[in-house]
């Protein structure tokens, strides 16, 4: 067993690569230029919205629950459409910061999971590939496993998810990587 407080070092250095790799991916690569389409009539629908004062959050378009799913109302009024799934900013300026300090602390955590699992299980001085494997999954399961659901139950294009679970490959495999090479001797 290693105890967490030796495995600091790698949590840190591999959320920090990560935290490089993924904005290469997503401002050098083309790899995620098309995951959100820009919506036709994009003003007259911002125009249309606007004067109703939506707050922000989650929401689902009709929206029904249990049994008044099945009703004849609910139903026509999908049939009618549009059906959306609308998640819904707060208005003004996009700071991209707080986003980028929640991704990292994301992947901190991930890595501190990754530790704990691979800490239980290897003493210090462990092979790097069996340190590897551990950690490996371990983060892979952390970047990737809840993208699923997100086209199973809500039904985010499952090219966007694809797209996603490969970059969280690219991750869990920096993750090990780190991990492999400080793992304490």
């Amino acid at each position: 067993m290693t105890p967490l407080t030796a495995l600091w070092l790698p949590i840190l250095l591999s959320a920090v690569v990560v935290f490089l790799v993924s904005s290469l991916i997503h401002m050098v690569l083309p790899w995620h230029k098309s995951d959100y389409p820009k919506i036709p009539h994009e003003t007259e629908i911002m125009d249309a919205l606007r004067p109703l004062g939506i707050p922000p959050g989650d929401y689902m378009v009709p929206r029904a629950y249990g049994k008044e799913m099945r009703t004849p109302e609910f139903i026509e009024r999908v049939k009618r459409g549009p059906v959306l799934i609308l998640t819904v900013l707060r208005s003004g300026d996009f700071n991209m910061g707080t986003s980028l300090t929640l991704w990292f602390l994301y992947s901190a955590v991930i890595g501190g999971f990754a530790a704990w699992v691979a800490g239980r299980a290897l003493p210090a001085g462990a092979e790097y590939m069996d340190v590897f494997c551990f950690v490996s999954v371990t983060a892979f399961l952390g970047y990737a496993a809840a993208l699923w659901q997100m086209s199973i139950w809500y039904k985010r294009a499952w090219s966007l998810t694809l797209k996603s679970t490969f970059d969280s490959v690219i991750y869990a495999l920096l993750t090990a990587g780190v991990f492999g090479w400080l793992w304490p001797r």
